[in-house]
């Protein structure tokens, strides 16, 4: 009986060894992380980070199954960037998603070989973040967003709901690149439409600067405000439009969400639809596509957003012929 269980034991010792050889073999999945770098709070990009997973999710990706994201918000704070960049970095994210220029030069300066993918930003080409579209190179592809295209429409929406319109303030960030681009096409399309603009510009990260430029747009007798996509403006709408309805001042802006905050009129590139194609972008690249091969696209979704509640507490009407062609009408 001793005698032969030493053959069983034996065979018993192979088998496990061999099991624990065959399961170490076995290939590992490793769950793709990625990385997405924002200028506000998670409550101000949630419509758009929804978009992002639904779209994620269409292609496969489930977050917190087998993708995790991770998730890092400037809180206002544009000086945070590039921390959280390295952050991100550090964390050896696969794709880093970025939005906007302070983003996108952080993600930039932190990494030259993590792919990055720009959900929304300005001009890609003319800012040097890309070689041209059709071919980026590097480490950046995405979507660019030129807002000085919009420049002339808006500042002509502007003219159609006031045709008297004679004065209009145009507010900018001092050092961007593209709200200068947006001013110079502002201003042309205002010789054409016979309104004298008026530029005012906010210099460095200080929103105690924005009293004084309604100070200064109510000395100049200004009509209506222009109100340019830099994150300056965006961080800090609140108080734009808080004091804009004080002063019973309508505003044009280049985003949703801007109208959506309390601005009379927004018209631009949909950013909701350049979430989605981020997505997409992320797909490619966790298949093996490289960034400086996948071609930068430019906006192909455009909206027209009207907030009646702000025209009602402005004391404006806005034209049926308008209202008629806004994709959204908050109400």
């Amino acid at each position: 009986m001793k005698k032969a269980a030493r053959p069983v034991i034996l065979v018993t010792v192979v088998l496990l060894a061999v099991a624990v050889i065959v399961e170490a073999q076995q290939p590992t999945t490793k769950i793709p992380v990625i990385g997405i770098l924002r200028s506000e709070s998670p409550s101000s990009h949630a419509a758009e980070h929804d978009v992002f997973r639904k779209a994620l999710r269409e292609r496969g990706y489930d977050e917190g199954k087998n993708i995790v994201a991770e998730y890092r918000y400037a809180e206002g704070k544009p000086d945070r960037f590039p921390e959280l960049a390295a952050e991100l970095v550090r964390q050896k994210v696969e794709v880093i998603v970025v939005a906007g220029g302070g983003a996108v030069s952080a993600a930039r300066h932190a990494t030259g070989t993590i792919p990055i993918v720009v959900a929304s930003a300005g001009d890609l080409v003319g800012d040097g973040v890309v070689a041209s579209l059709a071919k980026p190179g590097g480490n950046i592809t995405g979507s660019t967003n030129v807002d000085a295209d919009f420049s002339a429409k808006r500042l002509e929406l502007l003219k159609e709901v006031f045709p008297k319109l004679e004065r209009a303030a145009v507010l900018s960030w001092e050092g961007l690149k593209g709200d200068q681009d947006e001013l110079r096409e502002t201003r042309v399309a205002a010789q054409r439409l016979g309104v004298r603009i008026q530029s005012l510009v906010i210099k460095g990260h200080d929103p105690s600067q924005i009293p004084g430029v309604y100070a200064a747009m109510t000395k100049e007798r200004a009509k209506a405000l222009i109100i340019l996509n830099s994150n300056f403006n965006f961080v800090n709408r609140r108080q734009l439009f808080e004091l804009a309805a004080k002063n019973q001042l309508p505003t044009m802006c280049g985003r949703t969400a801007f109208a959506e905050g309390g601005g009379l009129i927004a018209y631009g590139a949909s950013r909701l639809d350049s979430w989605r194609r981020a997505a997409t972008y992320v797909d490619k690249i966790l298949k093996g596509a490289k960034p400086a091969d996948l071609p930068v696209e430019q906006p192909t979704k455009f909206e027209l957003v009207i907030n009646l509640q702000t025209a009602k507490q402005i004391g404006v009407i806005i034209p049926q012929s308008v209202l008629f062609r806004a994709d959204k009408v908050i109400k």
